[in-house]
């Protein structure tokens, strides 16, 4: 008989936390023995029951995904993580790895491949979809001398608004006049994806229309 996997939830939306409890629940295999809301809930959790794998999501209150696994990861724990994340931003993946994450999926990953990388990784592997896993070959084939971004990134370093690159390209492409559904057949990724770095990009921007964006993206020099 297979043992047990426990596992850990990190996600301050609580249905998306029911929804993979669910789904996890269905596999006897795979047990959830606790769910947090933020970074910090997550390391205590971790420490106090130990569990096999915890996943995590990248953006929550208190502290986010990225910063907790490289804590756990500098504390020594036995616990391996997989971030579950709506961004596929070169950043974000890279620095998820450095932090010592085994495994990065984006949240509209399909129930099998999900259930695939949870026991890649909890057999020792390392799992990243597609996608991501261009982004790190990429990386590696272009690597220079300059380090990669680091879990903790210097503030006067960062981007105007935090945009990552990702971001950024879709900000071009939107006051370039192109629709969500031109720019996913463009950059070949789901209406959804672009959809979601719209939002995000204009909540960090602090904007609610195309003409305030447009307005502040010149007055900062991002186009």
């Amino acid at each position: 008989m297979n043992k047990t996997t426990s596992i850990v939830l990190a996600d301050d939306h609580s249905l998306v936390r029911d929804g993979i409890k669910a789904l996890l629940e269905e596999e006897k295999d795979l047990l959830v023995i606790g769910e947090v809301s933020n970074g910090k809930e997550a390391i205590a959790m971790v420490n106090e029951k130990q569990p096999d794998l915890l996943i995590i999501d990248i953006r929550m209150p208190e502290m986010n995904g990225i910063e907790a696994v490289e804590i756990l990861k500098n504390q020594g724990t036995d616990t391996k993580c997989i971030i579950l994340s709506m961004h596929d931003s070169e950043e974000y993946i890279l620095k998820s790895v450095n932090a010592g994450a085994s495994g990065y999926l984006l949240k509209d990953t399909g129930k099998t491949e999900f259930l695939k990388a949870i026991h890649t990784v909890r057999d020792g592997g390392k799992y990243f979809s597609g996608d991501i896993s261009n982004v790190l070959v990429n990386n590696l084939l272009n690597k220079s001398a300059a380090p990669l971004p680091s879990a903790t990134t210097n503030k006067s370093e960062e981007k105007p608004f935090d945009l990552t690159s990702k971001e950024l390209q879709i900000l071009e492409l939107v006051l370039s006049g192109l629709t969500n559904k031109q720019i996913s057949e463009k950059l070949n990724k789901s209406k959804r994806t672009i959809e979601t770095h719209r939002f995000n990009l204009m909540r960090k921007m602090d904007v609610k229309n195309l003409i305030d964006l447009s307005k502040k993206a010149q007055l900062h020099n991002l186009v």
